[in-house]
């Protein structure tokens, strides 16, 4: 069944049209991928959904009783809030229904022996069944849940959200819709800001969600992962492929190939119907026959039946890095390097080499110190210990991802002109329409440019540095799927050595040949291969792990509802004493004290379980409500005792 339909929908702004004709059926459950070149209008179709845009005809359906979740690229938060509190606002109905079960039970304390108090446990009842329906009081494990998976610590809950930066407001607002179990989510952007782990993170959430989404992303890995459907906005139009990205993308070339084939077939048909036709108008024998020909032709126009010439190639970015001038064989090293900001270690004991031609990728959560080991080669920052070397005589182009090289003051024609101030404006412009920016657009000032159209400018600089080295730093952020494979194709082709740091898992894929992994500050790998390779291995360093905790749960963990004394003896006697000889004897009497610990805790809560199902405690309000507070203070110890007793396990296995 539809959730969303759309019908010939169009939207135009100031006379430029946008949308035109748009036709879709959305379904429940339904996981779509939007995609489009920046600026096709996939963000204005969102804001047609929700109703913040209204369109110029069609129609727009949402089945009755949907409900619709929106994550805009710039989220609006409460600023006055906590991190947490912000998050929170989506489980006020829960709160409220807490709220109303310790008025009743209030309520019921004073009616005690009048004919009301049989009413008011019914009612107790009911709001209680519904309240655990809803999910009851785990609202606030999902919540952690949420935001630890999008990559937040507790450390950084009660933060002020006017202390947020911009990407950790985006992470709150996308913990926020996902946690607000609408029916169907529009995500626009949603791994904006997301480093690898919390893309991974959010691509099985998004899996396993049990409503739909339309998710607007340049990220194929996650397309390829979550969706069953692309719908590709090209010349204001929508083209559904039921289909991954991957599929999608050879669907299109193959329709592309089919439709210029066409087209050729097409022109030479009608080259030679109006050639036939200027030859034999006029001869007394032929004209009739040239005219009847004439007449078909003028009908296959007026019925739109003259294919036009197809688009695609004529719009994507062209780059070409040009021929690698040679240099040595050494381009970086790295000798025990370390780089910290006082306390904070970033990077320790780094030993690395690069060769000329390879290409490495840099990899890590957000934090780790990527942009600042690219600072180091660069020298514009030292390292604290050890050595670092970029060799010298190398023609290095660099990409700063915060786009810091660029002036904003001049034109687009003026900063590529900078590289090579020798080359004439004709030429330069002509270099330029190879990174889609055409006539009046080379004189746009660089600090009004789009993000992507800052990153272009970046791109063309680059290649017109004719480097031996690239150093890039995230660079398909702001570009659209056809820039990135432009770029991809470019890079695939570049003779020099490539040292980039991204989180794009698909650009890793096709340009990586080892990966330096910092899976977290003051730690490195090296893997050889690319991100799938590496995918591989942590996938079953994953399963290795799981089997080895399960073992241990096993063979250690306390179970549920057993006495103190019997559990104490599985416990202790299975598991810790037989892993011991590979333990500290303060590892084990630190596992040992936090068994008791959750031994303790869950017998209280099974007291408490009990004490609730008991009618008498509802006549009881201010009972009923301590009790209540008790118990939440419990269970938020135990999750904390278990998170903990676990990773004392990991510690020690």
């Amino acid at each position: 069944m539809a959730a969303i339909v759309l019908q010939n929908l169009a939207k135009s702004y100031g006379g430029q049209v946008v949308l035109d004709g748009i036709t879709l059926d959305l379904h429940k459950g339904e996981k779509a991928g939007l995609i489009g070149a920046n600026g096709s209008g996939k963000t204005t179709l969102f804001k047609l959904m929700v109703g913040l845009e209204q369109p110029d005809h069609g129609t727009l359906t949402i089945s009755g009783g949907t409900t619709i979740g929106y994550l805009p690229q710039e989220p609006d938060l409460p600023q006055g809030a906590r991190l947490i509190d912000a998050v929170a606002e989506v489980f006020d109905q829960h709160r409220g229904i807490e709220a109303q079960l310790s008025e009743l039970s209030h309520q019921i304390s004073e009616a005690h022996g009048t004919p009301e108090e049989a009413a008011l446990f019914e009612k107790y009842d009911r709001l209680r069944a519904r309240f655990e329906a809803a999910g009851g009081y785990d609202y606030e494990i999902r919540m952690r849940e949420v935001l630890g998976g999008l990559g937040f610590s507790p450390d950084e809950y009660a933060q002020p959200v006017a202390q947020l930066s911009g990407g950790q407001k985006c992470r709150a607002a996308l913990a926020r819709l996902l946690l607000s179990d609408a029916d169907f989510l529009l995500l626009d952007e949603p791994t904006n800001h997301l480093d690898i782990d919390a893309t991974r993170w959010l691509e099985k959430y998004l899996a396993a969600y049990h409503g739909g989404a339309l998710i607007i992303s340049h990220d194929r890995y996650l397309l390829d992962r979550v969706v069953g459907k692309i719908i590709e906005l090209e010349d204001h139009g929508a083209t559904v492929y039921p289909t991954n990205y991957t599929n999608y993308a050879q669907a299109k070339r193959i329709r592309q190939l089919q439709a210029v084939r066409e087209y050729e077939k097409q022109s030479e048909w009608l080259a030679h119907q109006r050639d036939y036709i200027s030859r034999v108008k006029y001869a007394k024998d032929s004209a009739k026959q040239a005219r009847g020909r004439q007449k078909y032709l003028d009908r296959m126009e007026a019925e739109g039946k003259v294919l036009k010439k197809p688009k695609g190639a004529a719009s994507r970015l062209k780059l070409n890095f040009g021929d690698e001038a040679r240099g040595g064989e050494m381009v970086v090293r790295c000798e025990l390097a370390g780089k910290a900001y006082g306390d904070v270690v970033l990077i320790r004991g780094l030993d690395f080499e690069m060769t000329r031609g390879e290409k490495v990728g840099i990899i890590g959560p957000n934090g780790v110190g990527k942009t600042t080991l690219l600072r180091m080669l660069l020298g514009q920052t030292p390292p604290t210990e050890g050595k670092v070397r970029l060799f010298e005589n190398l023609t290095v182009g660099y990409y700063d991802q915060e786009h810091r090289d660029l002036d904003g003051s001049l034109s687009v024609l003026e900063a590529v002109r900078q590289i090579r101030p020798e080359v004439s404006e004709a030429e330069a412009r002509s270099f330029l329409a190879l990174f889609l920016f055409r006539g009046d657009s080379v004189f746009k000032r660089v600090g009004s440019l789009s993000g992507g159209e800052q990153s272009r400018v970046l791109l063309a600089r680059l290649v017109w540095q004719s480097p031996q080295v690239l150093i890039l730093d995230e660079p398909t952020n702001h570009l659209d799927i056809p820039a990135r494979e432009a770029l991809e194709e470019a890079l695939t082709l570049f003779p020099g050595s490539i040292l980039m740091v991204s989180h794009d898992r698909y650009f890793l894929d096709r340009i990586a040949e080892r990966l330096l992994v910092l899976p977290e500050r003051g730690r490195h790998e090296l893997v050889t291969g690319n991100w799938s390779a590496y995918a591989e291995l942590l996938a079953k360093r994953e399963a290795a792990a799981r089997a080895e905790k399960e073992r241990l749960r096993s063979e250690s963990r306390p179970t549920a509802g057993q006495g103190h004394a019997d559990r104490r003896t599985e416990g202790h006697s299975a598991g810790t004493r037989s892993v011991a000889k590979s333990r500290s004897k303060y590892a084990v009497k630190r596992i040992e004290e936090l068994e008791s610990r959750i031994i303790a805790c869950e017998s209280r809560m099974k007291e408490l379980e009990t004490a609730f199902a008991d009618a008498g405690m509802m006549k009881d309000a201010a009972k009923s409500k301590q009790l209540h507070e008790e118990y939440h203070g419990l269970r938020s110890e135990l999750e904390n005792l278990n998170t903990e007793w676990e990773a004392a396990i990991d510690a020690q296995a």
